[in-house]
């Protein structure tokens, strides 16, 4: 039967403004009702003003800085600023932008993100960045109707990912209202500018982790099909899709995989025949798996193992996980990347690992991209990865834009967060030189939550026309107890540079290799669903 969907009340389009200028899961928690969240928030955020330069959260508690070392010199790529933090609720730690998610479709390049972020999950809206001229100008606002503080009923909005229905003409964002309990939602817009209030899309008991896809292949026999994906914790980590035919609008039948899969942070993708693939971490977070459907949606096939996770636990309370960041060249080969240690001795520091598949059933070994050798003291983090969506076989073109530090071994008053960006030509046999193109950063100037100091759990790549472009959270030294972090880009797209080639297909990954922490001891990043000790 089709579910009943809910539209919420609030205003037609969000408003927005003009610039082309250039500038959880290791404590505990639970949702509490709005009124008395509100109080809390507001004694929290009074705390965290004073406290946030000299206190730093981890995931096992917190510790204190006595001192911070000044960062080296920043980069000197110049940045495109997209959006401002305006927002004034006592909620949130002011003025953050976090977390952005981005898909291009021709000349048009949509992101989405989370502003104002608040210690205990989510944002006070979901803002968003659209640039309809390839990256050389941008547009901004925040989307109406979601949060209390955008003319909504819900009192934050997180996980922010963005897609294009090209059947129906339609720029849909998927969000994550929170609340007493979260649900997905979908935004609408015909220009990526204005935006409809959400539409639901779950009726699970909670929700975590959205994400969407639409298949854009005029041929494929689910051509304008879109595909929502989240998971519940409130079930374990219980996987959950659901489709639409009709530009997010209605939504059919919620399903599981045929194995009652769980798991966090999955990514789908549609191949060109139509078949949706959807790698996604387990809920313990120390495998990769992929699920997919050949029948538009109506159901959904066991997982199968892409590889097991073996990751360092980064430096310095900074929240990160080996979550997937996955995307698909032009006749449907799959590529995944996630952090991981299994090329350093004693799981030292993470590299950049990529594992492909044509079937998303029967995938590669990972190998490491080699942004550094193997025994740099670099640690490499929270990957975007693009795949131009007009290139495919040995000529796929491949951007990634990474976190990382130049040297792993750091504590949270001498750590320096930077933003680094490599591309491949050949589908990722080889390598450029990488780039630093933002950072260094303090940690200190990042927001709090409960699963450490905040960037984002994702960030985003993508082509249009031909040149990548990544959409990052870059911050700089606080005005106070202000913060000013907020998302940016690159000012011109980032090209293959001509430069020497680096290949790591030869390099074996360390025997036995395994992660240096023990395995999720939640079943969301906001610490709210204890997990249930490994039998």
């Amino acid at each position: 039967m089709r579910s009943q969907v809910f539209f919420y009340s609030g205003v037609d389009a969000g408003s927005y403004s003009k610039s082309n200028a250039a500038d959880d899961s290791y404590g505990t928690g639970k949702l509490i009702p709005y009124g008395e969240r509100g109080m809390k928030h507001a004694l929290a955020s009074a705390i965290l003003a004073i406290v946030l330069p000299f206190t730093l959260a981890c995931g096992s508690g917190q510790h204190f800085m006595e001192t911070t070392t000044p960062p080296p010199p920043p980069s000197q790529v110049p940045l495109t600023k997209l959006s401002t933090d305006t927002f004034t609720n006592t909620s949130s730690q002011h003025a953050t932008e976090v977390e952005p998610d981005t898909f291009a479709f021709g000349s048009t390049i949509v992101s989405a993100f989370q502003v104002g972020r608040i210690f205990s999950g989510g944002g006070a809206d979901v803002g968003f960045a659209t640039s309809t001229d390839g990256g050389a100008t941008w547009t901004s606002g925040f989307l109406p109707g979601i949060t209390i503080f955008q003319g909504g009923s819900f009192s934050a909005a997180s996980d922010a990912a963005v897609a294009y229905d090209a059947a129906h003409g339609i720029w849909i964002i998927c969000t994550l209202p929170l609340g007493t309990f979260n649900e997905a939602a979908v935004s609408r817009s015909s220009d990526g500018i204005n935006w409809s209030g959400p539409v639901r899309v779950s009726t699970t008991p909670d929700a975590d982790k959205t994400w969407i896809v639409c298949d854009n292949t005029s041929g494929s026999p689910f051509f304008g099909h879109c595909y929502v994906q989240w998971d519940d914790p409130s079930r374990g980590g219980l996987i959950w899709m659901r489709t639409s035919t009709d530009g997010g609008l209605t939504w059919g039948v919620e399903r599981n995989t045929a194995d009652f899969a769980r798991g966090i942070g999955g990514q789908p993708l549609v191949q060109p025949d139509g078949t949706v693939v959807v790698p996604i971490t387990n809920i313990s977070g120390n495998s990769m798996l992929a699920f997919s459907s050949k029948d538009g949606g109506a159901s959904w096939s066991t997982t199968s193992v892409i590889a097991n996770i073996a990751d360092h636990l980064v430096a310095g309370g900074l929240r990160t996980s080996a979550l997937p960041s996955a995307e698909i060249d032009a006749v449907g080969k799959i590529y995944v990347v996630w952090q991981d240690c299994r090329f350093r001795s004693g799981c030292i520091s993470n590299d950049l690992v990529l594992s492909t598949s044509i079937d998303g059933r029967t995938w590669t070994a990972p190998i490491r991209i080699p942004i550094d050798s193997a025994t740099s003291t670099a640690d490499h983090f929270i990957p975007g990865l693009a795949v131009d969506p007009s290139t495919s076989g040995d000529t796929a073109h491949l951007a990634l834009t990474y976190y990382f530090y130049p040297t792993a071994n750091c504590s949270a008053s001498s750590c320096a967060l930077e933003v680094g960006f490599i591309s491949s030509p050949d589908a990722g046999n080889s390598w450029t030189v990488p780039q630093t193109i933002a950072g260094p950063m303090s940690l200190g100037w990042l927001p709090n939550t409960f699963a450490g100091l905040m960037v984002g759990d994702y960030i985003s790549t993508s082509y249009s026309g031909g040149s990548a472009r990544g959409v990052f959270a870059v911050a700089h030294s606080n005005s106070g107890s202000k913060f000013n972090e907020a998302i940016y880009t690159t000012t011109s797209a980032l090209g293959e540079k001509n430069a020497a080639m680096s290949r790591s297909l030869r390099e074996q990954p360390v025997p036995d290799a395994r992660s240096d922490h023990p395995v999720r001891a939640f079943y969301d990043l906001e610490h709210r669903y204890p997990a249930e000790p490994p039998k």
